[in-house]
């Protein structure tokens, strides 16, 4: 049987996770070739893969055959990318965030759309057992309605240069905490409908940022159309690892998910090390979700059905990013139909 070709756009930590998935894990599935801007990158990536390597998705689409296109490059090329795929009648996973803007998302799901492609978003937390479980039980009633959601996101490194400058990423609140806005938004089974934001840069100064606008440490305040309460807590760099738990309380009862120790006093400091192990990585903590998403693109590619996560799930993370920006700038709660200027 012929396996799934797959074209990865960007060869970086991102992309190698994904084609690597691809190869090992996922048996329909194979990487046919990569794509990335700088050579000594893609070479890398095509010696360890052993396919060929292109500069531009133009050449790919010219010399190999291929299924689908796997986007792992910055946020700011994302639509061009997916929108050129889809065009070529390729299916389409998309790393997120989805887009810069709401005009981009909506370019994007149209294409897939007219060329009856599979767009597929990459919210990994959703293939993650611990929170498709939690999902489960709340769409079940196990601890009644949601009223307040407790997302966060702590990453152990500054962000790449490009993703420093807000104008290119729209800052850490998208490259990191997109998963948060996405993540109550699902098991809060509702809309984000107000946001209310506040940020602070503590170590930017101290390593070199010097991009405008820059911060390390957000709040968001949540509130949703069912009348739920939400609340974001994302910091980049938090130097003792990655971390990323959930809490939703209910009338009924309370789900957390993510380790909860019951320690009197924790400290942690180097990444990985402490009182007690931390995750190093991103990689680490979603492991089998990352080889879960990408298997069930190829499956819903394969078949011609919905995926899992949609462009309409990128676009209402991009909505509330972009209302939680405005909300600082302007240091007032936003509307999420007032945010998307």
């Amino acid at each position: 049987m012929t396996r799934f070709q797959l074209a990865v756009v960007g060869a970086g930590r991102a992309g190698m996770l994904h084609a690597r998935n691809a190869n090992d894990w996922v048996a329909s599935a194979e990487v046919a070739c990569v794509v990335d801007a700088d050579g000594a990158t893609r070479q890398r990536a095509a010696d360890e893969l052993g396919v060929p390597a292109f500069e531009r998705l133009d050449d790919a689409f010219a010399r190999v055959a291929c299924d689908a296109v796997v986007i792992t490059t910055p946020t700011f090329t994302h639509c061009e990318l997916a929108v050129a795929s889809a065009r070529h009648g390729k299916h389409v996973f998309c790393e997120k965030p989805m887009a810069l803007t709401l005009a981009e998302c909506d370019e994007m799901a149209l294409a897939a759309e007219q060329a009856g492609v599979v767009l597929q978003m990459g919210f990994v937390r959703r293939f993650q057992p611990e929170f498709a479980e939690a999902k489960r039980r709340l769409a079940d009633g196990a601890i009644g309605q949601p009223m307040l959601v407790k997302s966060l996101t702590r990453g152990p490194g500054l962000p790449p240069a490009w993703a420093q400058d807000i104008k290119w990423s729209n800052g850490m609140l998208a490259e990191v905490n997109s998963h948060d806005f996405d993540c109550a938004r699902w098991l809060a089974a509702s809309e984000i409908d107000r946001v209310y934001t506040e940020t602070a840069n503590f170590k930017g100064g101290e390593r070199g940022v010097e991009a405008r606008d820059f911060y390390d440490n957000a709040v968001v305040t949540l509130r949703f159309a069912s009348g739920a309460l939400g609340l974001i807590d994302g910091a980049c760099p938090a130097d003792y690892g990655y971390d990323a738990r959930v809490e939703v309380l209910g009338t009924e009862g309370l789900l957390v998910v993510g380790d909860n120790r019951s320690l009197a006093l924790l400290e942690m400091k180097g990444r990985g090390c402490g009182e007690v192990m931390t995750y190093p990585s991103w990689p680490a903590r979603f492991e089998s979700a990352y080889r879960e998403e990408l298997r069930s693109f190829v499956l819903a590619a394969s078949a011609g059905q919905p995926p899992a996560v949609g462009p309409a799930d990128g676009r209402a993370a991009v909505a509330a990013v972009l209302a939680a920006n405005r909300s600082w700038r302007e240091e007032r709660p936003v509307r999420l139909d007032a945010g998307a200027a």
